[in-house]
């Protein structure tokens, strides 16, 4: 008796899709580690982007440390210490100097001295490329951010949320600001006309922002029209999510509405990723276009 086996459906081939943006991604992983080892040796931008809020919130804290607490009742009780009220901006402002200043600088130099051209001629894509940047700017943010709380906590004493929801406002505020913060430095790189005057470009409109947002000034004492100036820009929606965070809830009556206002945070801030978003992806390139 002759038996028949069953004929085999035949194996469908892998998606070469899928393979190649598997391998895009676990290339743009091994990079995260070598772009961490590239910015611990630049002191510079350690400095200026790592260290700076740090160095920031303990000279204002000091400064005013005979100034009373900042909304003290007349008989002088109550209210927060000055170190308590400058976190949230410090928190803000390095998610900003990490993902905006330091890459808008730093893919500026590559352009500069030839490492974007080199790499172009190597078989790097670009998503593997910015995973890397991306990767290395957000456990850069994570560990400064870590830091800051330590610092502000133990060095001046102040008391940070102890509940659950604030800290999971702390987690969306972060991750939003630093991913949106990360777009738009990648689109700012392609605005400096060399690697060498990358910081003169840079740094002035990020030490802007962070004068008229509310990071080093108080955001209610500035006039309303810079303060609607402000609005436009992310950082100012940053800060405000922070200070929902870190400051007790009457201080949201001297925000610009009244309130926390959280659901514009969000959505100013998704609006400036996408708008970053575009930018990379109308002006990223291995190589200048003048060139």
């Amino acid at each position: 008796m002759t038996t028949t086996t069953a004929a085999q459906p035949p194996t469908t081939p892998p998606d070469p899709r899928i393979h190649s943006i598997g391998r895009s991604i676990r290339l743009g992983l091994s990079r995260v580690g070598y772009e961490l080892k590239v910015y611990a040796r630049q002191g510079d931008s350690v400095f200026f982007t790592f260290l700076f809020p740090i160095l920031m919130l303990s000279i204002f804290a000091v400064a005013f440390s005979n100034a009373g607490n900042i909304g003290a009742a007349p008989d002088g009780t109550g209210g927060i210490t000055w170190a308590a009220f400058y976190l949230p901006g410090m928190v803000a402002a390095g998610m900003l100097l990490s993902g905006v200043q330091n890459l808008g600088v730093d893919i500026a130099g590559e352009k500069g001295d030839g490492t974007l051209k080199r790499l172009g001629g190597s078989p790097l894509p670009v998503i593997s490329y910015f995973i890397g940047k991306i990767g290395m700017v957000m456990v850069s943010a994570v560990l400064q951010a870590a830091l800051l709380l330590v610092v502000a906590r133990f060095a001046f004493g102040v008391e940070l949320p102890t509940d659950p929801e604030k800290w999971l406002l702390f987690v969306w505020v972060f991750l939003l600001g630093v991913i949106t913060s990360c777009v738009l430095g990648i689109a700012l790189s392609a605005l400096p006309r060399s690697g060498k005057s990358a910081t003169a470009v840079v740094i002035p409109i990020v030490l802007l922002l962070q004068f008229i947002s509310g990071v080093y000034l108080q955001f209610s004492m500035l006039p309303e029209w810079l303060q609607n100036v402000a609005s436009v820009f992310p950082l100012k929606w940053m800060a405000q999510g922070m200070r929902a965070v870190f400051l007790p809830e009457s201080f949201a009556a001297l925000e610009q509405t009244g309130d926390w206002n959280l659901p514009w945070v969000a959505i100013i801030m998704g609006v400036w990723f996408v708008v970053g978003l575009f930018l990379c992806r109308m002006t990223f390139r291995w190589i200048r276009k003048d060139s």
